[in-house]
């Protein structure tokens, strides 16, 4: 299956748009993103896709920095749950040392690691995306976002001694300027960034041993979640195809990276159907909308895939035995 990325990776990723002159709900339609799902920071979409939108978007803007711009909005809270964990680390390599060892937590496609030596400290990072595509703004926007977190700890004034990209420098690097000074490299070996290790062992002021203690009860519950499963990848998939109108087993799959055989024995092995989930996930999304009068019946319909709202209907009066009309009244 194809790695997944949070919701979260694409932060500001409108309001960025819309200042450099680009139109975001239709680019994130084209690479199969549903603009809603922007809302909901926590839910999971492939990673690739998000990739494919950073550069689709930075070709058609011409920015180059697009994802650096990005970048430069990141906060803690980006991270989801990690974040307040990391926030909550005594010193900057306990927190960097949560960062790579849960890096899975906030995207499954991205690798990293840290090295310290000859005082020395290098943060690699690369990316496997399950399939060929671009990552040059990817890599931007993950180098852009650790040097912002790293900023948070050792200060505003705090500059690393080299961020190191291996694509070529943009014809304008007044952003790149502007963020990283004079230490940012093109056509390096590696994507990273290299600082001294004494950096480290920085206290964080900001660090409270009670709300440490919360915040690893957090951490361990999300951990003992266990790894996600494809049948609840599938769930998540339809919820963010279901209103595009393309929500089709034959997408979910290509969205895993897998043909859709291997999606039904998977589901298989896990005693669902692919119509199963997606009739029990349009059940749930349909009491909710339901329930809230400021949807229409057609819309609802529409929201949730249906050809027609009398086909929605029929479905409804099968499941729930009365119509959305009843329900509705009956709340």
């Amino acid at each position: 299956m194809k790695p997944l990325a949070r919701y979260a990776s694409l932060n500001s990723y409108i309001d960025v748009s819309r200042s450099v002159g680009i139109e975001p709900i239709r680019l994130m339609r084209g690479v199969g993103l549903d603009p809603a799902g922007m809302a909901l920071q926590d839910r999971w979409i492939p990673a690739v896709s998000v990739a494919r939108l950073l550069e689709r978007s930075a070709a058609e803007s011409g920015h180059q920095d697009f994802a650096l711009q990005l970048a430069e909005r990141r906060r803690f809270a980006n991270l989801g749950p990690l974040g307040l964990v990391i926030r909550e680390e005594p010193d900057v390599r306990s927190a960097l040392t949560i960062l790579v060892r849960h890096e899975h937590m906030y995207n499954e496609a991205l690798r990293m690691n840290m090295v310290v030596r000859n005082g020395l400290a290098t943060i690699r990072i690369g990316f496997e995306l399950g399939e060929q595509t671009e990552t040059r703004q990817a890599a931007e926007l993950a180098l852009g976002t650790l040097h912002r977190l790293l900023r948070d700890f050792l200060g505003s004034l705090w500059q690393p001694i080299a961020v190191c990209f291996t694509h070529c420098a943009p014809a304008d690097a007044s952003t790149h300027r502007r963020v990283f000074g004079s230490t940012a490299k093109f056509e390096q070996e590696f994507n990273g960034i290299t600082f001294y290790a004494h950096d480290l062992d920085v206290p964080n002021k900001r660090s409270d041993p009670q709300m440490r203690n919360y915040a690893y009860q957090i951490l361990d519950s999300l951990d003992s979640q266990g790894e996600t499963t494809t049948s609840s990848r599938v769930r998540e998939l339809i919820e963010i195809l279901l209103p595009t109108g393309r929500c089709s087993v034959e997408q979910v799959a290509r969205s895993l990276g897998v043909d859709r055989r291997t999606v039904h024995r998977h589901l298989a092995d896990a005693g669902e159907t692919f119509s199963s989930i997606l009739d029990a996930t349009r059940a749930e999304l349909a009491e909710n909308l339901v329930e809230n009068r400021r949807y229409s019946m057609t819309e609802i319909a529409e929201l949730l895939s249906f050809s027609t709202p009398g086909n929605f209907s029929r479905w409804f009066r099968r499941r729930f035995g009365c119509s959305p009309g009843q329900w509705r009244n009956r709340k």
